[in-house]
């Protein structure tokens, strides 16, 4: 009788892995310079709707469980980030070549436009665009906001005049339940958490979270994290700043209840 369990115990978990296997296949694939063909080593691949990354080694080449439609995020320092989509065939005929172009060749062409001034001082203040202000938009609200000032407590000035902070917190985490668990999930992978401790970019959080840089700032400002270290902290440290953020916002949101 043991002996049949054991048996059938030994069936059930090989065809569980077989059906794993089916519907989340391992893809390959090489990532190359795409302006002379050569290999790229330790590029960052992270899988954001699975939210489960890997690097290529040292010939490009990776190796990563995806399923077809799932999105795959591709950075390497110097280099412009772009997301590949997974495809059937992609599936079906293997390994796929991924080449990515570096920010000195991807940098778009700047326009720079002459002010036509008039003479006339009045006209002229208003023509002459003035570059050390900043705009700050605020999580949920559709119209953006002048901060005037860039002294510490512009953006905090801005946010109490509309917000609770209760109310701020449920606008960004309250609607972003699915986001949420992904940021969950970005911390118990060990080399996502390798790749966010070298990078200050926010570019991986942004994508994985859905969230924009100005998003992020607002959420740790709110959460009374300092400038100085929104400013200066790695991607890991943020990642782990704004999940004790969110365990927080749960504790007040069920006191609210």
């Amino acid at each position: 009788m043991n002996k049949t369990l054991y048996l059938l115990l030994i069936v059930l978990i090989a065809n569980t892995a077989w059906a794993q296997d089916v519907t989340n296949p391992v893809i390959d694939g090489k990532v190359l310079n795409a302006a002379n063909d050569k290999t790229l080593q330790n590029v960052h691949i992270v899988n954001l709707n699975q939210v489960i990354g890997t690097v290529s080694d040292e010939k490009g080449d990776f190796e990563l469980r995806a399923k077809v439609n799932d999105t795959l995020y591709f950075s390497y320092l110097g280099f412009k980030s772009i997301r590949v989509r997974v495809t059937n065939d992609w599936l079906k005929f293997g390994k796929i070549r991924i080449k990515m172009t570096e920010l000195s060749i991807a940098l778009e062409e700047v326009v720079i436009r002459p002010i036509q001034l008039t003479g006339y001082v009045e006209v002229d203040a208003k023509i002459i665009p003035i570059y050390d202000n900043y705009r700050y938009r605020i999580a949920g609200v559709g119209s953006g906001y002048e901060g005037g000032s860039t002294k510490p407590g512009a953006v905090s000035k801005v946010l109490s005049a509309i917000f609770n902070p209760a109310d701020f917190l449920y606008n960004v985490f309250g609607k972003r339940p699915k986001q949420m668990r992904k940021l969950r999930q970005m911390k118990e992978d060990d080399e996502i958490r390798n790749l966010l401790q070298s990078k200050f970019n926010r570019e991986t959080l942004m994508m994985v979270l859905q969230l924009e840089r100005v998003d992020i700032d607002e959420i740790l400002n709110n959460c009374s994290y300092s400038r100085d270290f929104i400013s200066s902290a790695n991607d890991l440290q943020i990642l782990d700043a704004i999940s004790e953020c969110y365990e927080e916002y749960k504790v007040l949101n069920r006191n609210r209840g």
